[in-house]
């Protein structure tokens, strides 16, 4: 749970501890014996929200469907900054196999974990 005060605090706060890098981070890709080398960006909170709105659809009835496809689509086009086949784009992930697309998907698993594993006691101010 996260804590506002009224009052501010005499400890100082470090914002880049909360900011995102935008330098992608080395992941090894491995399939059927091949590995290859991606450069993985984190997602911001505020992208992966807007992606998720994105991908949410109502129905007249208020009933809610979200498109799964599309969200692992537009997160890899977000979080690979650099790969083999240069820019991920949405011609390249109509060309690959299954093969491939799994072993990229679980780059967006990651990225999912990644973000999940916040513990609240961390961003809680003292009051």
């Amino acid at each position: 749970m996260t804590v506002v005060q009224d009052q501010p605090s005499n400890k100082s706060f470090d914002i880049r501890k909360y900011q995102i890098s935008q330098q992608g981070e080395p992941r090894t890709v491995e399939i059927d014996g091949d590995s290859f080398e991606v450069q993985v960006k984190p997602l911001s909170w505020f992208k992966r929200n807007e992606l998720m709105s994105k991908c949410m659809a109502l129905n007249p009835n208020g009933e809610s469907k979200f498109d799964g496809a599309l969200f692992v689509r537009e997160v890899l086009k977000e979080i690979i900054v650099d790969a083999p086949w240069g820019k991920t784009t949405d011609s390249f992930l109509i060309s690959i196999n299954t093969t491939l697309g799994q072993a990229l998907e679980e780059l967006v698993a990651q990225e999912s974990k990644v973000e999940t594993e916040v513990n609240p006691e961390e961003i809680k101010k003292e009051s």
